[in-house]
């Protein structure tokens, strides 16, 4: 971090300065640029202060250590702006931690009479007070109204995001109460676009801030609350009907989607869901789809595609083919993805599911088997519910046996379950020696069927977890042996099988001769003398 120390009356005269000039979300603002990094330059010329700060691009920035009120930048900003506050921040890391002063310039700020400086705050008035959206304005007008009603908005806390979410959709789509359906369908479905977008940029942020972890948690919150709306709102809206009388709109709104949605960026928002998903929903608009389709086209063809970005569009191009009954081209395109995600399709097992064509589902499982390896927890449960729930309208379920097993560990307990459930006692019984799971560590309901079926079945997993209790030579050990031992000796009586039990535990005393405390436990249970 860049680091210039001026005299100390100048500093503090700064000091005094900041409350007067700033509005606390600006500086607010600014400590976030300084704490990134962003101040690349910064030089004392007399007794100017000169800095570069990164934004949208390189800003110059003009402290005066004489006269703040003379201070500038050449942003576009009207009154003292983020960039300068970053280059202040910057003058006072030498003297003090900035983030502990930007609360004290704050408290100043917020509980100040009367600002000497209005500039910044006419500026948030002004966009408070933009005009009223218009029903005939395009998408991208309302966007600017947004825009300018949540002006000035940033994460400060953990839960301003949600603060952000709850006044959004209390606050906006009244401005269309009074408008035609069709609209104020369009209007709903931009306000959520909208947020989603402005999510995703309140996390983009705050990822380098020391509240990261919270504000990112707040976002993909807010983010999954937002997508499930989306999802509602579709699904209650026809939306080919909506295209067909909102045209002009409808198709303004499918480029800014595809501007928002094929960025291949690091988001809270699945927005490869989300543009599948409403295209999905525009079946009937085939002259759309082309136009789309040609868009990808071009995009797919430009030259050295960032890996994340092809990907996106890759699976974007793949949709339309599925759309259009082509899932063989669509395989083909998907086989080039270079980091395949098995929740990227989740969409389509979801819409086949749905719609009860399990020879589809088939299809896309199959498909999806071996990127499934490398899927989350929650995705890899899905996928093997998903298979689970499609065998049952298949003649023969010896192809999701094979899948369970080829995916064991992980599908230890989805498998270990449909054994139990189709009573196949042996299968199972062989799962948990494979896996030397001790019976001590199995639900007693589990045993108690197996035993109620054929107790013979659980003489090797109770043989197999004494022996290996054995083993570890330690006395907390042999009473757990002793344990496993009992619950064996009641099997073999069971089954009437006395002698077999006495030969079996006289060699089992025999082959651990040498270990004393176990051959005094044996003794205990009155097994041997």
């Amino acid at each position: 971090m860049l680091k210039l120390q001026i005299p100390k009356n100048r500093m503090n005269y700064l000091i005094k300065q900041i409350p007067l000039h700033f509005d606390a979300v600006v500086l607010e603002q600014g400590w976030e640029y300084y704490h990134k990094g962003r101040v690349t330059e910064i030089d004392l010329k007399g007794t100017r202060i000169q800095a570069a700060v990164t934004g949208s691009q390189i800003y110059e920035t003009n402290i005066h250590l004489e006269n703040f009120a003379n201070s500038e930048c050449s942003c576009t900003y009207d009154g003292s702006c983020k960039h300068m506050a970053a280059a202040f921040f910057s003058l006072y890391a030498p003297y003090g931690r900035p983030e502990l002063l930007l609360q004290q310039l704050k408290q100043q700020i917020l509980t100040r009479k009367k600002p000497i400086r209005g500039a910044s705050l006419a500026q948030d008035k002004k966009a408070g007070q933009a005009n009223v959206p218009l029903e005939a304005a395009m998408p991208v007008e309302w966007h600017r109204f947004f825009e300018g009603k949540f002006h000035g908005f940033s994460i400060s806390h953990q839960h301003s995001i949600e603060t952000f979410y709850d006044s959004a959709l209390e606050s906006l789509p009244a401005h269309a109460v009074n408008w035609q359906s069709s609209a104020r369908e369009l209007f709903m479905f931009h306000i959520l676009l909208f947020m989603m977008r402005k999510i995703e940029q309140f996390y983009q942020d705050t990822k380098s801030s020391y509240l990261s972890y919270y504000h990112e948690n707040g976002c993909k919150i807010a983010a999954k609350n937002c997508e499930d709306k989306l999802v509602a709102f579709i699904e209650n809206t026809d939306l080919n009907k909506s295209f067909a009388a909102e045209p002009k709109h409808w198709q303004a709104t499918v480029k800014m989607l595809s501007d928002f949605a094929l960025q291949g960026k690091d988001s809270p928002i699945d927005w490869l869901f989300v543009y599948r998903f409403i295209w999905w929903k525009l079946s009937d608009h085939r002259q759309a789809q082309q136009e789309e389709i040609q868009r990808l086209t071009v995009l797919l063809g430009k030259k050295e595609l960032l890996a994340r970005k092809k990907d996106t569009l890759l699976a974007a191009r793949a949709h339309f083919d599925i759309m259009q009954g082509d899932t063989e081209l669509a395989f083909a395109r998907l086989e080039q993805l270079n980091h395949p995600n098995a929740k990227d399709f989740f969409l389509y097992l979801h819409h086949y599911y749905k719609d009860k064509k399990w020879s589809d589902m088939l299809v896309w499982l199959r498909w999806m088997l071996p990127s499934v390896a490398n899927a989350n927890h929650d995705d890899f449960r899905t996928f093997c519910q998903y298979w689970q729930d499609t065998t049952k309208h298949l003649d023969s379920d010896s192809e999701w046996v094979q899948v369970m097993e080829s995916l064991l560990p992980r599908s230890y307990y989805y498998y270990t379950a449909y054994l139990l459930q189709t009573k196949r006692y042996r299968q199972w019984i062989d799962l948990q020696l494979a896996n030397r799971i001790s019976p001590l560590s199995l639900y007693a309901t589990e045993l108690k069927a197996i035993e109620e079926h054929d107790s013979s079945l659980l003489l090797p997993l109770y043989h197999q977890a004494a022996e290996r209790a054995v083993l570890e030579k330690n006395r907390a050990s042999y009473k757990t042996a002793v344990r496993l031992l009992k619950k064996l000796h009641t099997i073999y009586k069971q089954l009437g099988q006395d002698d077999r039990w006495e030969h079996y535990v006289y060699r089992l005393a025999d082959k651990f001769s040498r270990l004393r405390a176990f051959q005094e436990e044996l003794k205990k249970g009155k097994w041997i003398r």
